[in-house]
């Protein structure tokens, strides 16, 4: 993925935070400051589990986020941060809008 100015996104667990964003512009609805999302998403829109998503939940929650969309193959327990549990892009959207 590109983005202005030239910045290249090549880490998969992102993908699912550059779809929200996407949607968030198409629906013309704000993603909700609280939440984090992270994941691999497949071309039939299923939401991969991602490496490390332990230490990625931890900072997520020492920045102050209260929610984590994330896949629900490789969900991790852990105290302080609401997690979303997804299979799909599908039913991150209907989580986060």
């Amino acid at each position: 993925m590109n983005v202005v100015g030239g910045m290249r996104i090549d880490e998969p667990a992102a993908d699912m935070a550059v779809l929200a964003a996407v949607a968030s512009s198409k629906k013309d609805r704000p993603i909700p400051a609280d939440i984090v999302m992270m994941g691999e998403v497949g071309l039939a829109g299923e939401l991969r589990s991602i490496a490390g998503i332990e230490s990625r939940l931890k900072e997520a929650k020492r920045l102050g986020f209260k929610r984590a969309v994330v896949p629900r193959k490789g969900a991790k327990k852990l105290s302080g941060i609401v997690q979303i549990n997804c299979s799909t892009a599908a039913e991150a959207f209907d989580a986060i809008f």
